[in-house]
């Protein structure tokens, strides 16, 4: 496993008991054995399985078995036109259907960015398939009890004006002709010359050709910005439906709580059924990784997500951003590697 070298990874394309097919990274250790945890790892946006490139290696060395899928619409994985194919929920029967095909009983869920939500959202509704659970960049959020238009969200968070482009079908069109300059835009460290995130901003960079420097800072080279552009081929219709499925997660999700819960300021918030024992409670172990320096990521975020997660451990890369796997890439393996090791032993331990 070179992470210069996609093709020297173990790539399956499978269709699932869904109806959809997957393209996913099926690596096995030497010597496995099935009752070392299998790590199944969940790519944000714009990623690719190709993210986690760093970490697979040395984690399947470890004797973890790693599965990591392109996620629906993305690389090499089915692109449903339909918006509504890309609700958490129906994400989240592909994993469990995925896990199924492999015959793995139960993983650690690992995410990052729209992974770390579908992880979280996998633990409510597949609470039986969860080892533990592994968040990156996005802490937990629970359902909301009200539904937030993603303008809304940005009328009172300014450094989320992103979404409502992505959410307006005009940005599809003009990302695909620009997908290069998109891609430098946001595989970036943090960076505060250069503004996407605000309401406008990332339009006007992508759509009016401003003169700014995207090379310095961009964490990607070259080789592995063809390697991102190549797999889009098919366009991003896709990933950006992630960010037009708002309504329809709600509606998902609405009807299924049997607890209400109050932060401070007043937001309130739905849970499924049966998830406080095993998300909010003390069964399900929880890990966050985030790096100090993203905007994503503010520190009233993680402490929402300890009011929901009493039992959950976070972990701070100091000066890192959104992009932990490749800012931080080897203070997150060797973390998650620990984390993953100490659970293997209390399950064990307990088991005695």
């Amino acid at each position: 496993m070179n992470p210069a070298d996609p093709d020297s990874f173990s790539h399956r394309t499978e269709r699932l008991s869904t109806g959809r097919t997957y393209h996913f990274v099926d690596q096995l250790p030497t010597n496995y054995d099935v009752s070392r945890p299998t790590l199944l790892c969940l790519h944000g946006f714009p990623d690719l399985w190709y993210g986690w490139r760093h970490q697979i290696g040395p984690w399947t060395r470890k004797g973890y078995r790693v599965i990591v899928p392109d996620m629906l619409g993305y690389g090499q994985t089915d692109m449903p036109s339909d918006a509504a194919a890309y609700s958490t929920k129906k994400l989240c029967d592909d994993l469990a259907a995925l896990l199924d095909l492999v015959n793995i009983p139960k993983a650690v869920v690992i995410g990052h960015d729209w992974g770390s939500f579908a992880a979280g959202r996998f633990a409510l509704w597949y609470p039986a398939r969860v080892l533990g659970l592994i968040m990156m960049s996005v802490p937990y959020t629970p359902p909301s009890i009200v539904h937030m238009p993603v303008e809304t969200m940005a009328e009172r968070y300014a450094n989320f004006g992103y979404q409502v482009y992505f959410a307006d079908n005009t940005a599809t069109t003009e990302i695909e002709s620009n997908l290069a300059t998109f891609f430098r835009l946001l595989f970036r460290k943090p960076n505060k010359t250069i503004s996407w995130a605000k309401m406008g901003e990332l339009k006007a960079l992508l759509t009016r050709k401003q003169n700014t420097n995207l090379t310095n800072g961009c964490l990607l080279t070259d080789e592995q910005l063809d390697y991102y552009v190549s797999q889009y081929s098919r366009g991003i219709l896709g990933p950006l439906s992630y960010y037009r499925t708002t309504k329809i997660r709600y509606e998902e999700e609405k009807g299924k709580s049997t607890f209400t819960y109050r932060l401070n300021p007043p937001i309130f918030f739905r849970l499924p059924a049966g998830a406080l024992p095993t998300v909010l409670g003390a069964k399900l172990p929880v890990l966050c990784l985030y790096g100090t320096e993203d905007e994503t990521c503010p520190p009233s975020s993680l402490r929402n997500a300890h009011k929901f997660i009493p039992q959950l451990q976070d972990v701070a890369l100091d000066g890192a951003g959104h992009w932990i796997l490749l800012e931080a890439k080897d203070i997150v393996t060797e973390e998650t590697s620990q984390w993953v090791d100490s659970l293997l032993r209390s399950y064990r331990t307990n088991r005695l």
